[in-house]
């Protein structure tokens, strides 16, 4: 099962990707962590990425394509893998389908910006200990007060309001176009974002197995 996930910032993604490496044991291919480990580990691909970054420049989607596949070839992707983080926008979607990497389904999970704004804005991290919580569905016994350490919570700057916008803007101009491209090749599936993690999840599950 070779999958691509798709959704805004903040509508579950990630959390969908552990839901599906636990149940079919296919790892999760975060294009930022193969690409720094690729740097680290002084691959052909990685070296090249190295120069890129070096100088300041955004690494090449060739250059981040080519450490992909070289991630592809290890023998945990033999039954599949979940791209997470990569493509973001129609010329990198195009890249990968040149290169050859067979994708069988792509998953879009689908939240209302209201619901993301409202869910990531309402977050309060512990200024101490980071321990997390929400001001509607997980409130501390006192209220900007940590159970665990009474450390003060605090909103950090990704959470706030406008950050969140921002960020939605950037996904629904740059990347939301991918549902159309993915679409017409018939590999899209659309998922509504539940309240409830676990309602999302079996509807993910049932897309996979549909």
């Amino acid at each position: 099962m070779k999958l691509i996930l798709l959704g805004a910032p903040g509508a579950g993604k990630g959390t969908q990707a552990e839901k599906i490496v636990e149940k079919y044991g296919i790892p999760a291919i975060s294009t930022g962590n193969i690409l720094r480990a690729a740097v680290k580990d002084g691959t052909e691909m990685g070296l090249k990425a190295k120069s890129f970054m070096d100088a300041g420049q955004l690494v090449p989607d060739e250059v981040v394509i080519g450490i992909i596949k070289d991630r592809l070839k290890e023998k945990d992707c033999e039954n599949g893998f979940i791209l997470d983080g990569f493509p973001r926008t129609i010329p990198q979607a195009q890249a990968l389908l040149d290169s050859g990497i067979d994708i069988d389904k792509v998953v879009d999970i689908e939240v209302p910006d209201e619901a993301i704004t409202k869910r990531m804005s309402g977050r309060r991290v512990c200024s101490k200990c980071a321990n997390s919580y929400h001001i509607e569905y997980k409130k501390p016994k006192v209220d900007g007060v940590c159970d665990a350490c009474g450390g003060e919570l605090i909103q950090r700057k990704d959470d706030a309001p406008e950050t969140v916008l921002a960020r939605l803007a950037e996904y629904h101009q740059m990347t939301e176009p991918l549902k159309d491209f993915y679409s017409k090749l018939g590999k899209l599936t659309v998922v509504e974002g539940q309240e409830d993690v676990a309602d999302t999840t079996a509807l993910v599950y049932a897309a996979l197995e549909d």
